[in-house]
């Protein structure tokens, strides 16, 4: 449970690219997930050059860290030839926090900027990566070396009172 409680938005990075390997962790992390009847809805892409970055950036109000990354995934959700489509978003959700999860693993800064399911900033982010018809941007996750080491909010947030034990 280490990457859980060290997991911390990182919104600040460094110039230090980060390598082939390290993305493609990172996107072996997010094809993990669990989704509804394995249909995996995801597909990505990966954003390095500073100019797409900024524009990533640009996309909606939440997005500006993109600009300062090393790097930007952009988890997008197929939204046809699903089996289970209403539970779709779930899939995508886990996806990211896997992601999140091997950031953390791999000693990198990521920060999970929602794009879905704002019409408006999924159309600017679609049009920026070129995403065709039928695949909707989910996110944006800006990742890098962190300019500072993340300090995790990490505390226990287990909550008793919020647990309701059945017979």
């Amino acid at each position: 449970m280490d990457a859980i409680f060290k997991r911390a938005s990182v919104r600040k990075f460094t110039d230090e690219p980060m390598t082939d390997d390290e993305v493609r962790a990172l996107l072996r992390a997010g094809m993990a997930a669990p989704s509804g009847g394995n249909q995996q809805p995801w597909e990505f892409y990966v954003a390095r050059d500073r100019a797409t970055l900024q524009l990533l950036s640009e996309a909606s109000p939440y997005a500006k860290p993109a600009a300062g990354a090393a790097c930007a995934i952009v988890p997008c959700m197929r939204t046809e030839g699903l089996r289970f489509p209403e539970i779709a978003v779930q899939d995508m959700s886990a996806c990211v926090e896997n992601i999140l999860l091997e950031a953390v693993d791999l000693g990198l800064g990521a920060v999970w900027m929602g794009i879905a399911p704002e019409p408006d900033r999924m159309a600017a982010v679609s049009e920026i990566v070129g995403a065709p018809a039928g695949l909707e941007p989910f996110a944006v996750i800006a990742l890098g070396r962190p300019e500072v080491e993340p300090v995790a909010k990490g505390k226990d947030r287990y909550e008793e009172d919020r647990v309701h034990w059945l017979s």
